[in-house]
């Protein structure tokens, strides 16, 4: 089996962290995002990953290779953002049969991999959800199958949505719809969608299956950001490090190695950075990012990018690297 993870989007939400880090980068719960889902990815051995790069592409690049040395990464470059549709497409090989499990890279999902490829079925993802028109809506028949695909409809018939996740038992297949809406520029809001391309194998008479999830994080907005680091420090949190002299630990948090701590109190649900510095402070519900410093601060649901500086008697700021914030 070979997996495909699109992450060469721009993130343009969560400007300004993206303005010098691709999102899927971006630290939730002690770890950049696609490092979650490499890691839960690892048990199922895959045959290769392919990651679809593009946007700061050299950054995503260099952490895989250094942290996950062990899993079969392959790097795709993808020249244009024309969709999901084309971006997996630069993922899969004329000719290879075997099944895809595609992975979106800037969601962190609460699912038992080896349960949803198990069947060997084609499986997507799906989950109840309040706002179906803001998502790809799947459609069932009476034997619950799938019978249509619907991206974002302004009066979706059902509350099921897909979330990222899909399992096609045969590659090839899933290739030749993709290319085919490319050749027939077949295009919905403008780019080429992965559920029309399934949607296409459904008319051609190839059987899908919802998987229920038990829950997904979403990482594309500031706020969704923050509420996943909070959701995953609360299953995963790694351990609190030695205490740290004159400053008060609440867990869970995410210390990483070399932070300074003094005078302050950090926690609960906060992730430092390596070599972060909090001092005089009082950090909760936040993402302070590899070295930046918060100096006499009370700071919370903030997200402080790498090598910024806040001193000021703030409560709330949404900084970008090397940023600077002292009144």
């Amino acid at each position: 089996m070979n997996v495909v993870i699109p992450a060469a989007g721009q993130g343009t939400r969560l400007r300004p962290h993206t303005h010098t880090l691709p999102k899927v980068m971006l630290p939730v719960a002690g770890r950049p995002i696609i490092g979650h889902i490499l890691s839960d990815l690892r048990a199922l051995q895959p045959r290769e990953v392919r990651l679809i790069v593009g946007y700061r592409g050299e950054r995503l690049e260099s952490y895989v290779r250094e942290e996950f040395p062990d899993l079969p990464v392959r790097i795709v470059w993808q020249k244009e953002q024309l969709g999901l549709g084309h971006a997996v497409l630069q993922g899969l090989v004329a000719g290879e049969d075997e099944p895809v499990l595609v992975v979106l890279g800037d969601t962190v999902f609460d699912v038992d991999y080896a349960a949803f490829v198990a069947s060997g079925k084609n499986v997507l993802g799906v989950r109840s959800v309040p706002d179906p028109e803001r998502f790809g809506i799947v459609e069932l028949d009476g034997d619950d199958r799938i019978e249509r695909l619907v991206e974002k409809p302004s009066e979706p018939k059902t509350d099921l949505a897909l979330v990222g996740l899909y399992y096609v038992s045969n590659g090839e297949l899933l290739r030749r719809a993709i290319a085919g809406l490319v050749d027939d520029d077949v295009r919905t809001r403008g780019e080429y969608q992965l559920t029309d391309a399934l949607q296409r194998m459904i008319d051609e008479g190839h059987v899908f299956v919802p998987f229920r999830i038990g829950n997904w994080f979403d990482c594309g907005k500031p706020e969704t950001l923050l509420d996943t680091n909070r959701a995953l420090l609360d299953r995963r949190a790694p351990e609190v490090p030695a205490a740290f002299e004159d400053a008060h630990i609440v867990p869970p948090v995410a210390i990483g190695p070399d932070c300074t701590i003094a005078r302050a109190v950090v926690g609960p649900f906060v992730t430092l950075g390596r070599n972060a510095v909090v001092h005089e402070s009082v950090v909760r519900d936040s993402i302070i990012g590899e070295g930046a410093s918060v100096r006499g601060c009370v700071l919370e649901r903030s997200i402080v990018g790498p090598g910024a500086s806040v001193e000021a008697p703030a409560r709330t700021v949404n900084l970008g690297e090397g940023s600077n914030v002292s009144c």
